[in-house]
């Protein structure tokens, strides 16, 4: 049984990204270097699409219908590289994700940040 987009683990779609990559044969250009530039590539290709809007026009691009699925793949794209990089890597995204929220709770207490940026 396939499971729900909505319910795959970081781990599945590592898997089922790794998947897609190993039918075309694409490892050899899989390497923490292209993958982190891919990575920032992409994220240039979602800020070009707010690019000179103001803050009101950016939140009411959800919408419209083609921005937004414009939006939603160039977001794809850049977790498709960042799960590559994590696959190339061996990066528990997991754990890291909570290793780094935890060093950030330490580094922003919401004694001295919250409602604040500085």
């Amino acid at each position: 049984m396939k499971k729900d987009a909505n319910h795959l683990t970081f781990e599945e779609l590592k898997a089922l990204i790794q998947q897609f990559i190993d039918e075309r044969d694409w490892q050899k250009y899989h390497n923490p270097k292209n993958l982190s530039m891919s990575i920032s590539i992409e994220s240039a290709e979602l800020m070009e699409i707010f690019q000179w809007l103001t803050i009101d026009e950016s939140i009411a691009l959800k919408n419209n219908r083609a921005k937004f699925e414009h939006i939603k793949e160039e977001i794809a794209d850049i977790a498709i590289y960042c799960l590559s990089l994590c696959n190339v890597l061996d990066i528990d995204l997991n754990q890291a994700i909570v290793e780094k929220i935890e060093k950030n709770r330490s580094k922003y207490p919401t004694s001295k940040y919250k409602g604040n940026f500085e």
